[in-house]
Formats: C-alpha cells, structure tokens, sequence
C-alpha cells in the first residue's frame, strides 16, 4: 500500500510539473468535492481543467488511462460540478482531463501523456 502511494505522489508531481512546462497555472491539487477528490485543478487562458493523474509503474496491467471507467467519468465530472458551482466559475471553460503516467522501477518516466476533455 505504501508503495501505491508513493508512485500515485510522485506520479502527480510529473503531472504538474508538465502542466507547468505547458504554461498552465496550478490552482489546486488533491481538492475534495462532495463527489470525490480532484488530483489536479489547473488554468489556462479561460478554461479551468479538472485533472486525473493515473500513474503505473510498466503496463503490464494496461495503460494507466485504461482505468478510466463510465463510472470514474461520472465521479469526475459530478466533482468539477459540484467545484464549479461552489467557487461560482459557471462563465468559465472547463474541460476533464486525465494525465497517464507510465514509470520505471525507479520511479522515473517511461511515457506521459495529458488527454484532454475526455
């Protein structure tokens, strides 16, 4: 359990790092909604995106974005709602995004990608 996370911690930390390089601006990490947790609430221009971070380490198991389910979409959405609706944000773009991080043994990149509005 201790292991799952440290690469769910180091796994967002990559994520927001690349959100940074691509010149978005960091407004929280790991908010919580009535409806769940948000990893990740990011702004660009003028649009605020609600960030997933799935990391792995190999994917043998699949891609981490592959756990994205019907469910987990519904969970994610309800959230940026219930946020939205909360900090009055409703004039605003929004979009839901997942981050996919694949990591090696040593807890260094092997593949990331950001899917937007998913």
């Amino acid at each position: 359990m201790r292991d799952n996370i440290l690469v769910g911690k180091t796994g967002e930390q990559f994520a927001e790092d690349l959100l940074l390089k691509k010149e978005y601006t960091i407004i929280g990490k790991n908010v919580r909604t009535w409806f769940g947790e948000i990893d990740i609430i990011a702004q660009k221009l003028n649009c605020y995106y609600f960030i997933e971070v799935k990391t792995r380490i190999g994917d043998l198991k699949g891609k981490p974005y592959e756990n994205i389910t019907r469910s987990k979409k519904g969970h994610m959405l309800r959230s940026a709602q219930s946020y939205i609706l909360e900090n009055k944000l409703s004039h605003f773009k929004h979009s839901l995004d997942v981050i996919s991080i694949i990591l090696d043994h040593k807890l260094q990149i092997v593949e990331i990608h950001h899917y937007q509005r998913i």
